[in-house]
């Protein structure tokens, strides 16, 4: 290579250099063929190189003068190159398998938000209501009344699903009397797990089991509700800890259908994604969702079966939403809704109506036969609560339970009057009316919530006869005369408190975050994410529970081969439900029952009974097709029945004998 070209080569960077072979140039003016650079000398099989026009592998030349892929540097010389240099490349991304892929879901799937949303709900449930999974099979939480009878409600309608439906609303108990199941609530709706399992061990574990999925499934719709109105994962947690752990809530221990409130918030929740509509930002036409409204009717409609009298202000609070959303359109314009939506609206709410209207039937038929049954002002007056009994908690209460010893003593009837939502999320909720997330008119509709629920939840005690109030809905409202316990109400309260305390929740850690986006690494540190965690911590603690749990008595031997009809002996509204739960290994019809009436049947049999067995007592029982009386000596002591067993029955007609323990009379037709 002559010094000139050395030199322009230096000069010029885009000029290959040693080892990138250079292609010659032509001869410059005054320049000899010596001065090139000598060009390679190979033959164009060896350079790969053809005639235009001609195609090599399939592929067609360049055009005439244009250099093919072909042309240029010697191939096994590129070919080297590229050798050489791929082996700094990264190695290439493995293609993963069928299992590879399938272990990525499941893991995508258990990080994700609702899987631990849900998970963290059921852990937390199992431990806020221990110790009912110590020993579900022979322990009931809170005392041996109320959750005896919905035991035996779950195993009744289960029973009558399984073997025949047409029966549900005539029950074994309560005989001789027709739609004996309405008597008090049902909760049909959880029929198909009392479907599963005979007898009293299994129709008590059952009960265990459903009484803690409730407060797991509360947790799960509050906690979606709470989010899809627009708060963060935390602020959602702490309003759905609130909402299902409420002190006031250890009150209602014994009543499942009070606190199978899972459906009311989920459904709200649904409903709410379905309509593409949020708190925060307010209507949203490209998230809506005709499938997720469909969805949160039926969940509605469901609610009403395992709860009619939470579910009769819940009715009422779709049809007010249903009117708000109605003006809204109006007053925006009337905005595009989508048929899709419409549809979905109208199909979903008229299951929803149908819904109500067949499990109100039996209902209504029990107060065409029983009208004393109705409940009035005066039931509504017995069960009101004063304002203070917001500030009151139930004995159960693990924190103040002890301390409110003497402010439950002035309440009238403190098992249905100690409504505390808890202290924490007053304060909590007070500071989100100052420093929310939510905007301004939000929190004061919010509030006002707040206070409307409050006064009806007073019953008569507002205004001092609940007029205007709570009784002008019992007097005007369809359907509202089926409730007697307006502190109940206190379930809304605390949702609403909820919502105002995850916004201050949510403003706090935003804050956060914009005071610390300059640090490195940007977000808040340890001590602040552990001050997120302090409001939910102090609701948590609030929730926690010193609930006694009882003994269930197994069933006497003697029932588990006696005939019926049947009357057991002694009977009264308390311990007749412990007998409802023992025949449910067999469903014999048996004249024990209890609920929040006594039909008058009901009644006459046990008044007559006291001095069984006689000849008027015995006429009555088979005028009624009782075939036999079961006396159970150790629970007779100090009742009317102690001495019956001593009685002689000559010329009654009847047979007395003792089988395991239990004297058992057999009434001749």
């Amino acid at each position: 290579m002559s010094t000139r070209q050395r030199e322009r080569d230096e000069a010029d960077p885009a000029v290959p250099g040693p080892a990138e072979p250079a292609v010659a140039a032509p001869a410059e003016p005054g320049q000899t063929r010596s001065d090139q650079a000598e060009p390679t000398q190979a033959t164009p099989v060896e350079t790969g190189q053809v005639e235009a026009g001609t195609v090599e592998a399939g592929r067609p030349a360049g055009d005439a003068g244009e250099p093919t892929p072909a042309d240029g540097p010697e191939q096994g010389e590129s070919r080297n190159s590229e050798d050489r240099w791929s082996r700094f490349a990264p190695a290439p991304e493995p293609v993963p398998g069928r299992a590879r892929r399938l272990a990525t879901r499941v893991g995508r799937f258990t990080v994700h938000e609702w899987t631990l949303a849900c998970l963290g709900g059921l852990v937390l449930a199992v431990v806020m209501t221990w110790p009912t999974l110590a020993d579900p099979r022979h322990t009931l939480p809170r005392d041996l009344g109320d959750p005896t009878l919905v035991t035996w409600m779950l195993a009744w309608s289960g029973h009558a699903l399984r073997t025949d439906p047409s029966q549900l609303w005539h029950s074994n108990a309560f005989f001789p009397e027709p739609y004996s199941f309405a008597f008090t609530e049902s909760l049909i709706g959880y029929a198909p797990f009392g479907m599963i399992g005979t007898g009293p061990e299994d129709a008590t574990l059952r009960y265990n089991i459903i009484f803690v999925l409730s407060h797991a499934l509360a947790f799960i719709g509050a906690y979606a509700l709470v989010r899809q109105l627009g708060a963060g994962r935390t602020g959602a947690t702490l309003a759905a800890v609130a909402f299902v752990y409420a002190p006031w809530r250890l009150a209602q221990t014994g009543h499942l259908h009070v606190i199978s409130t899972g459906g009311i918030v989920l459904s709200l929740a649904m409903l709410a994604r379905g309509h593409g509509w949020s708190l925060r930002e307010g209507y949203r036409p490209a998230r809506r969702r005709a499938g997720w409204v469909v969805a949160g009717w039926l969940v509605a409609a469901w609610q009403v079966t395992v709860g009619i009298g939470i579910s009769v202000p819940f009715a009422y609070v779709l049809a007010l939403a249903a009117v708000v959303a109605a003006v809204g359109w109006l007053v925006r314009g009337r905005p595009v809704v989508g048929w899709r939506v419409l549809a979905a609206d109208v199909a979903g709410g008229g299951i929803f109506a149908a819904t109500c209207l067949l499990v109100a039937q039996p209902y209504l038929k029990v107060l065409e036969l029983h009208p004393y049954a109705q409940r009035d002002a005066g039931d509504v007056a017995l069960f009101s609560s004063p304002l203070r009994g917001f500030f009151v908690a139930p004995p159960d209460s693990l924190v103040w339970g002890d301390l409110h010893e003497p402010a439950r003593a002035l309440l009238p009837w403190h098992p249905e009057m100690t409504l505390l939502p808890g202290f924490a999320l007053y304060g909590i909720a007070a500071a989100g009316l100052v420093f929310s997330v939510w905007r301004i008119h939000v929190r004061l509709l919010l509030a006002a919530g707040v206070l409307i629920t409050i006064a009806l939840g007073m019953g008569t005690m507002l205004g001092g006869d609940g007029r205007p109030g709570y009784l002008t809905l019992h007097d005007h409202v369809y359907g509202w005369d089926a409730l007697r316990t307006p502190g109940r109400l206190v379930m809304w309260t605390t949702l609403l408190l909820g919502v105002l305390a995850a916004g201050a929740v949510c403003a706090f850690l935003e804050r956060a975050r914009e005071l610390t986006a300059g640090r490195v690494p940007s977000g808040p540190g340890p001590l602040l994410r552990l001050a997120s965690l302090v409001p939910l911590v102090l609701v948590l603690v609030e929730g926690t529970n010193q609930t006694p749990h009882e003994q269930v008595a197994p069933a006497p031997a003697a029932l588990r081969s006696v005939t019926g009809p049947m009357l057991v002996l002694p009977s009264d509204g308390y311990f007749d439900m412990t007998v409802m739960l023992w025949s449910t290994d067999r469903f014999v019809p048996m004249v024990n029952g209890g609920s929040s009436f006594t039909p008058a049947r009901q009644a006459e049999a046990r008044r007559l009974s006291h001095t069984f067995p006689d000849a008027e007592s015995v006429a009555r029982l088979r005028d009624l097709g009782v075939r036999t009386v079961v006396l159970l000596p150790e629970r007779a002591a100090g009742t009317p029945w102690q001495h019956a067993a001593a009685i002689p029955v000559d010329g009654l007609g009847i047979t007395r004998e003792e089988v395991a323990g239990a004297v058992v009379f057999r009434l001749d037709p």
